[in-house]
């Protein structure tokens, strides 16, 4: 079932176990995502990108209509939407929640504009996720990997004056493969946690190192972005069974079978198995 990304995560956090929000860019990754979440009895929220396909209003009508149908909680979300147009076409096309993402933003033009499409999007019933701070690129990380922090205190704040319904924050994580050693801040998430009440996002997942992953999501963090890791694992899995290709539709299951037995992992480390 379709549901809005804020009824999966209030629940992720009261339960104290991960949510993973694989990126998905077509028929096949959505579907694969959505079948393995069926298959381990796990809620999941499908993180979409405008630069991951050309037409996001067609693909979402697609997805929507898979998840409608699917017997467990199946949330749509924007990622990373940089422009108060793309967060009105997700909002438009269906999606149960979108990210608007202004962190690269001065501190005030970030709450302005996330708190003006707040007010539009609860309007119609569709939940906001932002970030504070920002989460860079894993080719910097030893360059960067603390300058954009999360300040709690801040965070507090923020969440107050914006409304947002789930936070985006840095504590040490990057997007990408990883150019050096991830270095993730628990004493840091453990004051935002105590400083806010609604539902804590970790960006940058992917290689982030499972022992990280498995801690943050038990000490506060309510849903993971997954998106290189899948990917990356179903390319591997296409290239390790490169020989046995006789027709190319076969290219898409190994493709999809990679990505979900790396999904599938990653369900298992969260805990999110069986809370459906």
């Amino acid at each position: 079932m379709l549901v809005n990304m804020t009824d999966i995560l209030q629940k992720s956090r009261a339960g104290k176990y991960g949510v993973v929000a694989p990126n998905i860019c077509n028929e096949d990754s959505a579907r694969t995502a959505i079948e393995a979440a069926v298959e381990n009895q796990a809620p999941i929220i499908l993180d979409l990108i405008f630069n991951a396909t050309p037409d996001v209003p067609l693909l979402a009508k697609l997805v929507i209509e898979m998840a409608e149908k699917a017997p467990i909680p199946v949330a749509l979300n924007l990622d990373h939407g940089g422009t108060f147009e793309q967060a009105i076409i997700a909002i438009r096309s269906g999606f149960s929640s979108i990210m608007v993402d202004r962190s690269s933003l001065p501190y005030e033009e970030n709450v302005a504009e996330v708190a003006q499409l707040v007010k539009i999007a609860h309007a119609v019933g569709v939940s906001v996720e932002a970030e504070l701070g920002h989460v860079g690129s894993g080719e910097t990380y030893d360059a960067d990997r603390n300058a954009g922090l999360t300040d709690p205190r801040q965070a507090r704040e923020y969440v107050e004056r914006t409304g947002v319904d789930a936070l985006a924050i840095a504590i040490g994580t990057a997007h990408g493969k990883y150019v050096g050693t991830p270095h993730l801040n628990f004493d840091l998430l453990h004051a935002i946690y105590d400083e806010v009440d609604v539902p804590l996002v970790l960006h940058g997942g992917s290689g982030s190192g499972d022992e990280n992953l498995a801690r943050a999501t038990r000490e506060g963090i309510t849903k993971v972005n997954i998106g290189t890791d899948l990917f990356q694992a179903g390319i591997d899995n296409l290239v390790a069974h490169h020989g046995e290709l006789k027709r190319a539709h076969l290219g898409y299951s190994l493709l999809s079978e990679g990505y979900k037995a790396k999904l599938t992992h990653y369900m298992k480390l969260f805990n999110q198995c069986g809370k459906a």
